[in-house]
């Protein structure tokens, strides 16, 4: 049974927030907005990344209670791509420690944001989340103690890596492309997200 989150209002901002901007990547990834859509959605993410701050702010880590799964799942997918603000993703993460303990968000949550950070800041990663799309295709970005990652991974109950990059594989495939889309991706590789 589901509970009525406590804050039902910025559960809707949140969700709503975030179904947009993942409608936004999923056609972003497949190569199918033009230069003057991407710039405009970057001040999108930024509102988005405001509008989690200031609920942040406010009421601390927005879980369960307070917004409900969906609202708690959006609010982590808002943070997750705050790329534009590494404070808020830092403090996020710092906050999501206390929320996973206290059963507010999940601890898979906390791995997929933490290893964001460390993207984020040039270092490499823990649980191998975090992809990058190349003309090799999608890639691991670089990750700590390779040999032992699938170990790290089942001790915060996520799948082995080559299960979870072959359904971001699946997820990702691009429609056909066109000459600008494949010049586009030869320019620089494009972070693709995280794989569950």
């Amino acid at each position: 049974m589901t509970t009525q989150p406590q804050r039902p209002d910025l559960a809707r901002t949140l969700v709503a927030r975030d179904e947009r901007a993942r409608a936004h990547r999923a056609l972003l990834v497949r190569g199918l907005l033009s230069p003057t859509e991407i710039d405009m959605e970057r001040h999108v993410d930024r509102a988005d990344a405001q509008v989690l701050r200031r609920i942040v702010r406010a009421h601390g880590w927005p879980g369960k209670t307070l917004v409900g799964e969906d609202g708690a799942e959006a609010a982590w997918h808002l943070a997750l791509h705050a790329d534009y603000d590494p404070d808020l993703q830092q403090l996020a993460l710092g906050l999501l420690v206390s929320a996973v303990e206290e059963g507010e968000a999940t601890i898979q949550q906390w791995a997929h944001l933490r290893d964001r950070c460390s993207v984020s800041a040039g270092q490499p990663q823990v649980f191998g989340t975090q992809h990058c799309r190349s003309p090799a295709g999608i890639q691991m970005l670089p990750t700590q103690d390779p040999d032992h990652l699938d170990a790290r991974r089942a001790s915060v109950g996520l799948p082995p890596h080559y299960v979870a990059c072959e359904a971001l594989r699946q997820r990702h495939r691009r429609e056909p492309e066109s000459e600008q889309s494949r010049d586009d991706e030869r320019a620089r590789p494009a972070l693709v997200g995280s794989a569950a």
